[in-house]
């Protein structure tokens, strides 16, 4: 496979628009260009990787919606998330925080503390309509920590489709539901849309890909995979349900455009996470954090651009915050995009580094316990720090049972193990194949060193740990160094001596039959207790 950034570039091509763009360099644009305050449209996938989009010269699947987005407007080339799961995710989205600034909100599952600002109110509160469709914030309890409605806004999700493509595909008419939406604002007040695709997430359809005519010959494997025909078919599963993501996009910007909104209309496509498959979603590595991205804003925003900045996904929020004008926000770790948006200065350079992180995912250990690790990811080199090495990292191997064991009522099956990982076949294989894929294996399942650390450039799937090589200890001196004092000034709870706090969280969603803290919706009060202490020391 071409992997990451070994594609294909996209020529970059500045259009200089007769309007009044910028002076010089970084300056922002006179405020009168902003007398009108745009509409937001924030299309957001569910486990879609980097690069799976048409744009990026991927083949085997076909994005014309993101395509168009990216050519209107700028397609990036190195965006992350703030953690490879769902609702740290967007937690972080949101708040424009890292997710170790967020508390419960920073783990997969939990609660979201009313006290951290999110910018849809904000954005509310100086006139915008606020709604979404699909999936917000979540999977998690936002009632019980004091909202009033899902984070994210008013949802709209009472249309629904009789047929879809394959069995794994919801029933929801994402389009249906941001008409309805539309037809309910006021004419002369902005908007603020976000569609949350419940797709490409698991399960799919098996064979879905193959029955709806893709060719497997073209379907493109990630290095940390094997090249498989039973793995070629699970990805062009998983490539069919992002077709069905831009699908709705495209008829979201026609009816814009059949409205005439679509000029004053800021179109931002992204995902909340990796593919889910062995070594992407859950993980640190590219695959895990590494999303598309591509913002247009047709008659502001210069098109037919390709930006190899590095971004972040909490810069959004302090961006629409910027444009819409929103007096006094909040402090954030984010950083604005307005600068690289409008910028004609081609030497600006937007972010030196991101930051990554991760807490638990599902329940996949015994005491509700997680994967705490931490990342900075480089142009050159991403560094991981994982600060539970003797733990499985995808989750603990199934246990075994004796003979007539039955599972208790309410609980998840621990079976086939390793559960930080969604079960796909996939998973299966690498798990019956072990021997002949021994690599691929322990690449998914083994554990981890303390530190781990890859050349991005030469290898993008994150193959090989050169971490303990020699030649590179200067280099991960720099980056450990780096990242220690970066979380350490962001009150990181796991560099800062009472990291257990997270593990005291509570998981909202089912639980497994593992030994040891099993109350769902409880707080584990052994590591409550032991990270009050170190918190009060």
């Amino acid at each position: 496979m071409r992997e990451l950034n070994i594609f294909k570039k996209i020529k970059i091509l500045i259009h200089f628009s007769v309007l009044l763009f910028l002076v010089i360099g970084c300056q922002k644009l006179p405020n009168y260009q902003f007398q009108k305050k745009p509409n937001i449209l924030f299309a957001i996938a569910d486990d879609q990787s980097f690069p799976y989009a048409s744009a990026y010269g991927t083949t085997g699947v076909k994005t014309p919606a993101f395509d168009k987005v990216a050519k209107a407007g700028i397609l990036f080339e190195n965006a992350f998330v703030g953690a490879p799961q769902c609702s740290p995710s967007r937690a972080a989205i949101l708040t424009g925080k890292n997710i170790w600034e967020l508390e419960e909100a920073g783990t997969h599952a939990s609660y979201f503390p009313k006290k951290f600002s999110v910018f849809t109110d904000l954005l509310e509160n100086v006139g915008y309509k606020i709604g979404f469709t699909g999936k917000a914030w979540g999977p998690g309890n936002w009632k019980d920590a004091g909202w009033n409605q899902n984070p994210v806004g008013r949802e709209f999700n009472s249309k629904s489709l009789e047929k879809v493509p394959a069995s794994g595909i919801r029933l929801r008419d994402y389009f249906g539901n941001f008409v309805d939406f539309f037809s309910q604002k006021e004419n002369e007040k902005p908007f603020f849309f976000w569609y949350g695709c419940h797709e490409p997430h698991r399960n799919y359809e098996n064979g879905s890909g193959v029955n709806s005519g893709k060719n497997l010959s073209e379907v493109e494997i990630p290095s940390f995979l094997p090249n498989h025909e039973l793995i070629q078919s699970d990805i062009a599963d998983y490539t069919l349900e992002i077709e069905w993501f831009d699908l709705h996009l495209a008829k979201m910007i026609k009816f814009l455009e059949e409205k005439g909104e679509l000029d004053n209309t800021i179109i931002v496509v992204t995902a909340d996470n990796g593919m889910p498959f062995p070594s992407a979603k859950a993980n640190l590595q590219e695959y895990g954090t590494h999303v598309p991205l591509a913002i247009c804003w047709p008659k502001k925003i210069s098109g037919n651009r390709v930006v190899e900045d590095l971004v972040a996904l909490i810069d959004i929020a302090p961006t629409f915050l910027e444009i819409a004008k929103v007096n006094n926000p909040p402090q954030m770790s984010g950083k604005s995009l307005f600068n690289l948006l409008f910028s004609k200065d081609m030497d600006y350079r937007h972010r030196d580094y991101v930051l990554t992180g991760r807490e638990r995912h599902t329940h996949a250990r015994p005491d509700n316990l997680g994967y705490p690790a931490r990342a900075i990811r480089t142009a050159d080199y991403l560094y991981i720090r994982n600060f539970m090495p003797n733990s499985w990292p995808s989750g603990d191997p199934s246990p075994k049972r004796s003979k007539g064991y039955v599972k208790p009522k309410g609980l998840k099956s621990i079976e086939p193990g390793f559960n930080d990982i969604d079960n796909s076949p996939t998973k299966s294989f690498l798990i019956d194949q072990e021997k002949d894929y021994l690599k691929e294996y322990e690449l998914a399942f083994s554990k981890r060193p303390f530190e781990q650390l890859y050349d991005i450039k030469r290898d993008p799937g994150c193959i090989n740990n050169i971490a303990y090589e020699l030649s590179y200890k200067m280099i991960k001196k720099e980056l450990s160094s780096k990242l220690e004092e970066l979380l350490k000034i962001q009150g990181d709870p796991r560099v800062l001596g009472y990291g257990d706090i997270f593990d005291s969280y509570p998981r909202i969603s089912s639980m497994r039959d593992f030994s040891g803290f099993n109350e769902r919706g409880e707080y584990n009060p052994e590591y409550l207790q032991l990270g009050q202490e170190k918190i009060n020391k």
